[in-house]
């Protein structure tokens, strides 16, 4: 995927302002709302169960966050999730912790065979316990213990007819026959909580504007990448505190030179 094709896909969402309906953690609500606002989006968080199927069918699109898990959000998600399917809306999923505990995996395994998801963003081991496979995690947080994650990645989107993308220290995300590596971002970004649930909602912008979500997907993980170097620049080395303040800026001001000048994207060869 070219730099060229990135930076107009984030033109897209500046210049469409999509609608991103969350359903997602209430660690992260406002640091996501913030977050997609900053990059030109426009967020709602909309969780009641008699609402969520009219706004998610009026959506660009619709992500579904398991971060604090209650029976009552899983409702909704999944109300919201069949009327995103039937109004053809993309639904994104951040399976949050899935293997930490036999509820999250359960929960995780049924809105993914229960709704059409579009793209699953997750570490390893949440994308490894999705579809059944054993991988190291301790609480809603997991290393990159051993295994071949570009593998992980094709394996999952083929057996989940999805794409899928595994972030970590080198990024990967895949349709089951294409694997992009993304090699952008920063790891003071593990610092600071719900940098990746909003990268899943970034996502959500670019897939309500993109035709293609593996397009989508790569490009957000490109301009987040680039956004959180050049916010990791002025202040990382203050700490975490004002990484995030530099970085909601940097959502804001990322451009296609800073994309041309930063991005590193290649087609991983399996």
């Amino acid at each position: 995927m070219k730099l060229e094709a990135i930076s107009e896909l984030l033109e897209k969402v500046r210049e469409r302002n999509p609608l991103v309906h969350n359903i997602t953690n209430v660690v992260v609500t406002n640091f996501t709302a913030n977050g997609l606002l900053a990059l030109g989006a426009s967020p709602v968080m909309a969780y009641a169960k008699q609402e969520v199927a009219d706004m998610a069918k009026i959506a660009g699109s619709l992500v579904l966050n398991m971060g604090t898990l209650s029976e009552r959000e899983v409702k909704a998600m999944l109300i919201a999730g069949k009327s995103a399917n039937q109004h053809h809306v993309p639904v994104l999923f951040d399976p949050v912790g899935a293997g930490a505990t036999p509820y999250r995996t359960e929960t995780a395994q049924k809105i993914v065979r229960e709704l059409d998801i579009a793209l699953v963003r997750g570490n390893a081991a949440e994308i490894a316990n999705v579809i059944g496979e054993s991988w190291e995690i301790k609480g809603v947080d997991a290393g990159e213990a051993g295994g071949d994650v570009a593998s992980l990645a094709k394996a999952a989107a083929e057996k989940l007819e999805t794409v899928v993308a595994i972030t970590g220290k080198v990024d990967v995300i895949s349709d089951g026959s294409t694997v992009y590596a993304i090699d952008n971002g920063h790891p003071i970004l593990t610092k600071v909580t719900g940098t990746g649930c909003l990268l899943t909602s970034v996502m959500g912008a670019f897939a309500a504007v993109a035709e293609n979500t593996l397009a989508a997907g790569a490009a957000a993980l490109v301009a987040y990448g680039v956004a959180a170097q050049k916010a990791a620049e002025k202040s990382a080395a203050d700490g975490p505190g004002s990484f995030q303040i530099q970085f909601l800026d940097a959502l804001s001001s990322v451009s296609a030179d800073d994309i041309h000048r930063l991005g590193k994207i290649e087609q991983h060869k399996l």
